[in-house]
């Protein structure tokens, strides 16, 4: 799996509830596999947004592997996936790796 950063924390499916949909601001769920080559590349950009932004979102990983559960449960049948929630809805998905940019301007519209 891709290296968990304070700044990007590893959700589970017993924690998912807790973490993503009773959390306060909205959160961005990074579904991700280690044998993911595009997961490694987004992955640093997650990062960086999740330190910038961390005022008005809250970036997430879940490792697809070891929590089917909530990827069955949400559909994700690609990876990376990323799928944000607000007020414990998900409000917009976004499949594969993209640059900063790209994904800033993605998210803009929901932040």
């Amino acid at each position: 799996m891709t290296a968990t950063t304070d700044a990007v924390p590893t959700v589970t499916d017993a924690t998912f509830a807790a973490e993503v949909l009773a959390g306060e601001l909205p959160v961005l769920v990074d579904f991700t596999a280690s044998w993911c080559p595009p997961c490694r590349m987004i992955a640093p950009v997650l990062e960086e947004i999740a330190v910038e932004e961390a005022h008005r979102l809250r970036i997430v990983q879940l490792d697809v592997d070891t929590n089917p559960a909530t990827q069955a449960a949400y559909g994700v049948m690609s990876m990376p996936t990323l799928l944000l929630f607000r007020n414990g809805e998900p409000v917009k998905v976004m499949v594969g790796a993209r640059p900063k940019r790209r994904l800033l301007q993605e998210l803009a519209d929901v932040l």
